[in-house]
């Protein structure tokens, strides 16, 4: 087994210290990153679209007067969707109408109930006035990120969807602008970077301040999107991708071995992880990744992410193998067993589960319907997939009867006069009759 990847095993007395040390992660932030990016979102603040001309030219190469040159108008979404070959834009359609189909069944509505003296309570659900999405540009174009972003945001019913993407030097993708034009992205500017997130965020004479920022981006836009919540709502500040595959044994070790290398490739300090019962499977595995390594385009990403935070790991039977994942809480999990739904009720902490040796994590990055933007670093064990939900807010409805005024009244003068205001107390006083 010539390539370097950590085998542990849980019946070893150090597993759970190893297997910690294995998972801990700290997204340490880099003292030069966020002293530039504290700078660009207060100048943006303060000079608004003169800023990001500025930022835009020195970083991404654009020169422009205004930022009419900056907007891309829907012609050019169009062209860019016309521009596609027939495979490419059949795939991109499909993957929109099953990513649609899927989060409509997630979108809530308002509701209400009548107690008995006639007071009525409820839940308004409302969809956001205004979104931004964050697409990254240049070489690192992803149409899924639209796809993933856009069909929610607009399932749940956003009036205005504002997409900033980067185009280095005046480089296009023809697949994210697509995915724009189908998903019903109503304005795009060629911007990116903490210029884009302070724009999106404070607004400036050409963008319109939004409500929420969501999408991927780099070290510089997790920053700002960090230091903009608050002023706006965020999706979440993601880590590196992960999965973590339980295996029975039974399968194809190949498959096993190119799930791995599929979050291995997005960075190297992406991580995969296998859970199996089965030490001779493990093997198998582990030659199958020696043998497939050479082949692959990402290779050295990948053989460094196996060597610094993968792990092959042999567990004791299934319940423990669940355990684990519990502890682990993944972005992914892959069940690859003959019977992995008898496994899905024993997993509480997982941002998705795929199951069974054909439900691979790939589709569900690009087609499947669920949504791809998951939590990562543990934060599965409270934290949900992007979803309809994250673009609609609530707000409470209290229509109050005279009649439930008199209880609810008397209640709450006690409870006020216990905590000392006594304002509070009288208010509710003042409905209570003779």
């Amino acid at each position: 087994m010539n390539t370097p990847i950590s085998r542990l095993d849980s019946a070893s007395d150090d597993f759970i210290e190893t297997l910690d040390a294995l998972l801990a992660f700290e997204a340490s932030t880099d003292d030069a990153i966020e002293h530039a990016v504290s700078g660009i979102l207060r100048d943006v603040r303060e000079r608004g679209d003169a800023a990001v001309l500025e930022y835009t030219a020195r970083f991404d190469r654009l020169d422009a007067t205004s930022m009419v040159e900056l907007e891309l108008p829907r012609s050019a979404l169009d062209e860019a969707y016309a521009s596609l070959s027939d495979a490419q834009r059949g795939a991109l359609v499909e993957a929109a109408e099953r990513v649609r189909l899927y989060h409509e069944r997630q979108r809530q509505e308002s509701w209400e109930y009548t107690e008995a003296d006639g007071t009525r309570l409820g839940q308004k659900v409302t969809p956001l006035d205004r979104v931004g999405l964050y697409v990254p540009g240049g070489r690192a174009s992803y149409p899924s990120s639209v796809l993933m972003n856009a069909v929610p945001a607009k399932v749940a019913g956003v009036a205005e969807l504002i997409m900033v993407v980067p185009t280095p030097g005046g480089e296009r993708n023809a697949l994210v602008l697509a995915a724009a034009a189908i998903t019903g992205v109503d304005r795009v500017f060629t911007i990116g970077g903490a210029q884009a997130v302070a724009a999106l965020a404070y607004g400036t004479a050409s963008i319109p301040q939004v409500d929420k920022i969501v999408g991927p981006g780099n070290a510089y836009v997790a920053s700002a999107k960090r230091r903009v919540f608050g002023v706006v709502g965020i999706d979440m500040v993601a880590g590196p991708s992960e999965v973590l595959i339980i295996s029975d044994g039974h399968g194809n070790p190949d498959w096993v071995a190119m799930d791995l290398f599929a979050q291995a490739e997005h960075d190297e300090l992406a991580q995969s992880i296998l859970l199996c019962t089965d030490a001779a499977f493990i093997d198998r595995v582990h030659a199958s990744i020696d043998r497939l390594l050479p082949g692959m385009p990402r290779r050295d990403t990948i053989a460094t992410s196996l060597a610094n935070r993968g792990a092959l790991i042999r567990v004791r039977d299934l319940q423990e193998a669940c355990d684990i994942a519990n502890r682990i809480a993944p972005e992914h999990l892959e069940i690859c067993t003959d019977e992995p739904r008898a496994l899905m009720d024993r997993i509480r902490h997982a941002g998705a589960m795929f199951l069974g040796h054909y439900s691979v994590e790939a589709l569900g990055d690009y087609c499947a319907g669920p949504n791809h933007v998951l939590p990562t670093m543990r934060s599965a064990r409270f934290s949900s997939p992007l979803g309809v939900y994250d673009f609609q807010k609530r707000t409470s409805i209290l229509d109050i009867s005279p009649e439930g005024a008199q209880k609810l009244g008397r209640i709450a003068s006690v409870l006020a006069h216990g905590e000392g205001l006594q304002a509070h107390a009288r208010s509710a006083e003042f409905r209570i009759g003779d």
